[in-house]
């Protein structure tokens, strides 16, 4: 279901919730203090988005916004295409603090949308799996198209690089639904190699992608369709592996070229990196980013080239 994606005048002027808790993550490798220090918070209660993100950057402005267009992308997640503030703008990977009029609770969503469909049709993205969280709940239960809701974009987890940096190669690698921060890059990344076809010389130095994608299943896979298309379109750019762990039934043929069993493998990623010219994203549980962090690290990686995002 999907309607002109415009903020309407009335979309401007609502009352906000007070803010008070989230879903989302903590962001780099940091100090093993601050880690012990988290952990130590975290395992006496559950701490909620705006705090977990304290130290994050955020952008001054809230503004307000008008969901136009849901889609269910699986059988537990939801897309909103969501109309902004022109003014509005993000770095591929970020986050937005998501206020709903009449919901106390603030959520925590990273866009999996790029920049650049943002500057081409005012719009983004948001997928949101179903939990009891309020803002979550909300987005499942009672969230229409013409929704108003009010965001604020924050995050230290994106990928902005200008046409004067030296050529990187990525590894991104996602669990559930971190796929999408990453697939924000992914498509972030696909944008600025048309951009450079388009214009017949290279804009951007943009070097390889791979993606490592682990779900239960097949059907949890977010975006694989998209996914496959823009390998296709870039073969030599781009390359995915997904991993399932939980799968019952046949994988689709058109899928089971991209499809491993089981989980990402350290001879997978070790295929795909360089200590010195790749940057690692990761996004997904703790344990899954901390197992994936270490590998890297016994690899030679320096800890500022492996940026994550965990998911609680």
């Amino acid at each position: 279901m999907s309607v002109p994606c415009l903020v309407s005048a009335a979309a401007r002027s609502f009352s906000l919730p007070s803010p008070a808790a989230g879903l989302l993550c903590w962001r780099l490798l940091g100090s093993n203090s601050a880690t012990r220090t988290r952990r130590s918070v975290s395992s006496k209660r559950q701490m909620d988005h705006l705090e977990r993100t304290a130290s994050n950057f955020r952008q001054n402005a809230l503004y307000p916004a008008q969901v136009c267009g849901i889609v269910n992308e699986s059988e537990t997640v939801k897309r909103l295409r969501i109309a902004v503030h022109p003014d509005f703008v993000f770095k591929a990977g970020q986050w937005v603090d998501f206020f709903i009029p009449g919901v106390e609770k603030v959520g925590g969503f990273s866009m999996c949308s790029s920049p650049g469909l943002l500057q081409r049709e005012g719009v983004i993205e948001l997928a949101v799996k179903y939990t009891k969280h309020p803002p979550a709940h909300w987005v499942h239960t009672m969230c229409t198209v013409g929704s108003r809701v009010a965001m604020r974009v924050g995050g230290d987890f994106f990928f902005n690089p200008s046409p004067s940096d030296p050529s990187v190669d990525l590894l991104l690698v996602a669990g559930g639904v971190g796929i999408n921060p990453l697939y924000s890059i992914l498509l972030h990344t696909r944008d600025l190699l048309r951009i450079s076809q388009a214009t017949g010389f290279r804009s951007y130095n943009i070097g390889s992608a791979h993606l490592c994608y682990s779900a239960k299943n097949t059907q949890e896979l977010l975006f694989k369709n998209s996914v496959i298309e823009t390998c296709k379109e870039f073969p030599d750019k781009f390359s995915c592996n997904f991993h399932i762990t939980q799968q019952s039934t046949e994988v689709d043929p058109l899928l089971e070229p991209f499809v491993k069993s089981g989980r990402i493998t350290e001879e997978e990623l070790k295929a795909h990196v360089d200590p010195q010219r790749t940057l690692c994203y990761l996004c997904g549980p703790p344990p899954m980013i901390e197992a994936i962090s270490k590998i890297l690290m016994d690899f030679g990686f320096s800890k500022d080239r492996i940026l994550f995002e965990k998911w609680w």
